[in-house]
């Protein structure tokens, strides 16, 4: 428990001390973000440093490894895996936002060059995961303690999803504060489960307990980066995390739940997030089979609200009141 503790304290410390030289070294750069007509009124964060997600990705770093929980024997750990999904996926938003802050592109890498990237991590990580038998094809099923193996389908069905929560992810990163504090929530009720899996043997139903006490670690590596970074990104941000930093939560959070078998607990951990992607889909289509009409003023549909007159601080606040709910039933269906 000491170093799950260790994990949380230490990636908000580093966070937290790297925050005040690594913004002033981005406004040095000039890697400030460009503010564009076509959503709510942001003039005001014109110019505002981006790719601060750096300060929270050497939090997650360095007290993963310093508080990792396991014996470095060469046995199978799932920390590994985990930092690279998560930093891979870093590498894809990092890459976009370079291009857009150095190179002056707006629209930085092309969606294909991006979805290009994201393959590539996902498929890996699906094979990577199929083929390690503390995994494999088999998913739990929620509340009712069984399980569903999706057998070979396992590989494209998580792809996919490995794609979208991590597009979800960077979709939801659209307010002062709003995804880092919706993924310290979230973060903090995955380590809750994986400390479950580790000590209650009777819910673990196979998984490796090693492995959920290190997972449990990463989780709070993440929750405290998150928690660090939110110093200077609440209201009004000092700094946005930018495509570095959501794409790298976005990585680490669906990394969590596949090696913990548990991928259908993202319907409650992660529902705002999941949400901003479906209120675009839902928009985009109904945009085009109406001719022009919209469900929502904007999307995603955290602009809607912001339309509809509600501040930032609002509905940061509606997002984390609604993802602490859904995590604590998440946890309760682990003991259901």
């Amino acid at each position: 428990m000491y170093r799950m503790t260790g994990a949380l304290l230490l990636s908000m410390a580093i966070a937290l001390a790297i925050g005040p030289k690594l913004i002033a070294y981005l406004k040095k750069l000039h890697f400030g973000q460009t503010i564009y007509e076509l959503g709510p009124s942001h003039q005001q964060k014109q110019g505002t440093p981006v790719m601060g997600g750096l300060m929270m990705a050497a939090g997650i770093l360095v007290s993963s490894l310093v508080c990792h929980p396991a014996r470095w024997d060469g046995g199978w750990d799932p920390i590994i895996p985990l930092l690279a999904v998560a930093f891979l996926s870093m590498a894809v938003g990092f890459a976009d936002d370079y291009i857009k802050a150095v190179k002056k592109r707006h629209d930085g890498l092309s969606p294909w060059q991006k979805i290009a990237g994201q393959v590539i991590v996902a498929v890996a990580f699906s094979v990577y995961c199929y083929l390690n038998p503390n995994i494999g094809s088999k998913i739990r099923i929620p509340f009712i303690r069984t399980e569903w193996d999706l057998g070979i389908f396992y590989i494209p069905v998580m792809t996919l999803l490995t794609i979208f929560i991590v597009n979800s992810s960077n979709l939801q990163d659209g307010l002062d504060g709003l995804l880092g504090t919706v993924t310290a929530i979230s973060s903090s009720a995955w380590a809750v489960i994986c400390m479950m899996l580790a000590t209650i043997p009777a819910l673990a139903a196979g998984t490796d307990i090693p492995g959920a006490k290190v997972t449990a670690v990463f989780a709070l590596s993440m929750a405290g980066a998150c928690i660090g970074f939110l110093r200077y990104n609440r209201y009004p941000a000092k700094t946005f995390m930018g495509d570095t930093g959501s794409m790298l939560l976005g990585g680490g959070t669906v990394a969590i739940a596949m090696v913990l078998r548990l991928p259908l607990l993202l319907i409650l951990i992660f529902f705002t997030p999941i949400m901003s992607s479906v209120s675009v889909i839902m928009q985009r289509y109904y945009y085009k089979l109406t001719h022009g009409k919209r469900i929502f003023l904007m999307s995603p549909i955290h602009h809607h609200f912001e339309k509809k007159g509600y501040s930032e601080t609002q509905i940061v606040s509606m997002y984390a009141g609604i993802t602490t709910i859904l995590s604590l039933i998440a946890i309760i269906s682990i003991g259901g």
